[in-house]
């Protein structure tokens, strides 16, 4: 395992948002699903595409907070771009299950 300084820890900014819209991404390499998540006024609304499909329905992200990277590049994942990189670990199966806090905090907060 690689170490990494505090400071570069510091230099990812994983913040809190709340998933407002969520779509089936049939055309993925790999079963996905689009999102829309607001991360409120400093940073507004980015997309993501998530593989996680086994544990979620489309329907049932919406109005969901859920830890991303904002600050890495933009992806093009197929013919969607992915702007943020949510946040998951694996179920040990192999399937994806999302990083969130366990009560509501507002929305944009940084992770410390």
């Amino acid at each position: 395992m690689a170490e990494i300084s505090f400071d570069d820890f510091l230099k990812v900014d994983i913040r809190v948002g709340r998933v407002l819209r969520a779509e089936p991404y049939p055309e993925a390499r790999k079963p996905a699903i689009k999102l829309w998540i607001d991360f409120g006024a400093e940073i507004g609304e980015k997309k993501s595409s998530a593989q996680i499909t086994r544990h979620y329905d489309p329907e049932a992200l919406i109005g969901r907070q859920v830890l991303a990277v904002v600050n890495f590049p933009p992806r093009q994942i197929g013919r969607f771009m992915s702007e943020v990189l949510v946040l998951a670990l694996s179920d040990g199966a192999g399937d994806i299950v999302l990083i969130a806090p366990d009560k509501d905090v507002p929305i944009g907060e940084r992770l410390h």
